[in-house]
């Protein structure tokens, strides 16, 4: 299968007055034309700075310092800011958890969609237009010539969501990054732009990373997964590998704390502790102090261990016995 983006020891630090933080450490990863990567873990672990690492948005305290970034054969980390905007919505495209992000509030949408189109094509306004009005039916919102010519105060939070997702889709680029882009909306909704999002993939070979915490989503989405924690992947293969044969004990962690994994009347699983300060992490495990399998071994930095096929994993004592029913359950979708 043809490899679409192949990052290799990405790492974006951030130099701070109280220090160095590690954000991004020496990441790797490989997603495939047509396929999808699920990058997961807690709130600071580093998957929202890996996307916007890739999509050339590290701005000064922070600065991507290591690593290459392949589309296609071309170094997104090389190209001058000039040709990296021209990337930007054409072969690359990001959808944000904040729609807001995207979209300008002075501007109608259907203004904002043709300009997306065009800054990248020569095409006519009325093919814009009629490219813009397919891409918001795609994503559920109905009445979309109505729609096309309204203002973003208009709509509710999700709606806007939908229209920056249509917004990505437009140019059908070679490569999609969803941080976290369904999490405002409603489960109906959300299903119906992942099966969307998924369908993309299949028809036009767009590569799609999403970005999230929710392992439901990435249960039923994914074909690879990456676990995240403290900047690094600890964890990575297959869906299948990864959720239901999970080895890291963060991993574990994660897939044990989804409320469906927990017998009624019982308190939900934690993960003990909190996630390090990034800020000066001392050597070895990052998840050493959270861990109940760790030991002294754990004071060095654990390498990557290749297992079966695509599955890998970083830890010095992963776990060899199988996944609990009840937790397996929890993670399927």
């Amino acid at each position: 299968m043809t490899v679409a983006l192949k990052v290799e020891n990405l790492s974006t630090h951030f130099f701070t007055k109280q220090g160095v933080v590690k954000a991004v450490n020496e990441v790797s990863f490989e997603v495939p034309r047509g396929g999808v990567l699920g990058l997961v873990g807690e709130s600071g672990s580093g998957k929202s700075m890996t996307g916007y690492s890739i999509m050339g948005l590290i701005d000064p305290p922070g600065r991507v310092v290591g690593g290459r970034v392949l589309l296609g054969g071309t170094n997104l980390l090389e190209l001058d800011p000039e040709a990296m905007r021209a990337m930007r919505g054409s072969r690359v495209a990001m959808i944000f958890q904040d729609p807001m992000m995207t979209l300008n509030p002075v501007l109608r949408i259907d203004t904002q969609m043709i300009e997306a189109i065009q800054a990248h094509e020569k095409v006519s306004r009325a093919a814009a237009l009629a490219r813009a009005r397919e891409a918001l039916a795609r994503v559920g919102i109905p009445s979309p010539d109505e729609r096309l010519a309204s203002y973003p105060h208009q709509f509710s939070g999700g709606m806007r969501q939908r229209v920056a997702i249509a917004t990505a889709l437009l140019n059908k680029p070679d490569l999609i990054i969803a941080d976290e882009p369904t999490t405002a909306l409603d489960v109906t909704i959300q299903g119906q732009i992942l099966f969307e999002m998924q369908k993309l993939t299949r028809e036009s070979g767009t590569a799609l990373i999403w970005i999230t915490h929710d392992l439901s989503v990435i249960a039923g989405l994914a074909d690879h997964v990456c676990v995240m924690y403290a900047g690094r992947v600890v964890e990575s293969g297959t869906v299948d590998q990864v959720l239901d044969a999970p080895r890291h004990p963060y991993t574990r962690g994660l897939i044990a704390s989804v409320p469906a994994a927990n017998p009624r009347g019982r308190a939900l699983a934690q993960i003990p502790g909190m996630t390090p300060a990034l800020l000066n992490l001392p050597p070895g495990c990052p998840f050493r102090e959270r861990c109940a399998r760790a030991d002294a071994a754990c004071g060095a930095d654990p390498a990557t261990e290749a297992l079966a096929d695509a599955h890998a994993v970083r830890c010095f004592h992963p776990h060899t016995e199988a996944l609990p029913p009840a937790a397996a359950e929890g993670a399927s979708p």
